[in-house]
């Protein structure tokens, strides 16, 4: 690691307050968003992914507000570097190409709460997951005390990501503008977030573990 990297970590908060969070501007993703339904935007997706080695990776599952009640994941938002995409889990013709991404031992996913996310998934199709890179993880190694996609981007981008519509039904057949930023947001922040961890010397190595491993 270089000292000027050396000297950054030093210089970072491990943990930021609510107070602090709230002060900080918010953020939102900016450029191109698909809600992918299309053949023409399953094939977007594929070209953009075969020059890409690192994306950024989030779901959204539908919220549950009785005791015992859970759902399975509704969306999948995937970050690369030109776009964020949106696959809608409604749309069983997304899945070949999802399981196609996860299994892709070349491209880095970057994301939080990983395990989580992908237990959920598979009981919606069938994947065998390579080159998976849990963010939380990273944190805690660089002796950071807070692991949150949120607090995360506080402590280390410098900005707020709003939480406004988390907990709205992502099982809905259109998703609402508000929605759309909001999941892109999320996977846009995960992506950024590897390279600032990058460029401060915390990842000591690009994830190779074997599937499953995270």
């Amino acid at each position: 690691m270089s000292p000027a990297a050396t000297a950054e970590q030093d210089r970072i908060a491990r943990t930021i307050s609510r107070e602090d969070l709230a002060n900080l501007p918010i953020r939102r993703y900016e450029g191109r968003i698909c809600v992918v339904a299309t053949p023409e935007e399953l094939e977007e997706v594929r070209s953009d992914l075969q020059s890409e080695t690192l994306v950024g990776l989030d779901t959204e599952t539908r919220p549950a507000f009785r005791k015992g009640e859970s759902h399975l994941p509704c969306l999948v938002q995937v970050a690369t570097a030109r776009a964020v995409y949106l696959f809608q889990l409604r749309r069983t013709e997304v899945f070949p190409a999802l399981a196609e991404l996860l299994s892709d031992s070349r491209i880095i996913k970057a994301g939080i709460s990983l395990k989580d996310d992908l237990r959920a998934l598979k009981q919606v199709f069938a994947f065998s997951e390579q080159n998976m890179l849990d963010l939380g993880t990273v944190a805690r190694s660089g002796g950071l005390g807070q692991t949150g996609v949120r607090n995360l981007a506080g402590i280390l981008l410098g900005f707020r990501i709003p939480k406004g519509t988390k907990t709205s039904n992502w099982a809905v057949h259109e998703l609402s503008p508000a929605q759309i930023a909001y999941a892109a947001t999320d996977a846009w922040a995960c992506r950024e977030l590897y390279l600032r961890f990058e460029d401060l010397g915390i990842l000591r190595a690009k994830p190779t573990a074997p599937t499953g491993e995270l």
